[in-house]
């Protein structure tokens, strides 16, 4: 049963190397694209949103933030109905990298998932989805937003 775990993780490194390779044109890193594609596609979301939609604690989101901030890719603003919420919004050239980091993402599930069926497709998200799932019960915390 350590071989779940154990090619989850490989799966995961391979991933980031390939979205590091992919984006860093672009301007971005490897686990930085998660951001880009929550700010465009939710712009003025609240800081602490975005932590608990990519399951991540809030430092790492501050200091990522912080990183694009200085690369010129958001910007952040404190909400006018409660000055202690800090709201994030993409800059164009966020904008401009939103639709190139979306066709990484595409290309790379296209390319692993090649050799499955439509059937198999769904077993293995559903499957994927069950095993998140009881990850998340098993923590037994609320870094994340409900819906994950």
């Amino acid at each position: 049963m350590g071989s779940l775990l154990k090619n989850i993780g490989i799966t995961e490194r391979y991933c980031l190397q390939y979205r590091n390779d992919k984006l860093k044109e672009l301007g971005i890193n490897g686990c930085q694209h998660m951001y880009i594609l929550n700010i465009c596609s939710k712009p003025g979301m609240p800081q602490e949103n975005l932590a608990k939609l990519n399951c991540i604690n809030k430092s790492n989101v501050t200091r990522t933030l912080a990183q694009l901030e200085e690369d010129g890719f958001i910007l952040r603003k404190n909400s006018e109905e409660d000055k202690r919420v800090i709201l994030i919004y993409p800059t164009q050239k966020a904008i401009d990298i939103y639709p190139k980091v979306k066709k990484v993402l595409i290309e790379w599930e296209d390319y692993v998932m090649t050799d499955f069926t439509e059937e198999e497709k769904i077993v293995i998200s559903n499957l994927m989805e069950k095993v998140k799932h009881k990850a998340k019960e098993l923590t037994a915390n609320d870094i994340c937003l409900k819906e994950n």
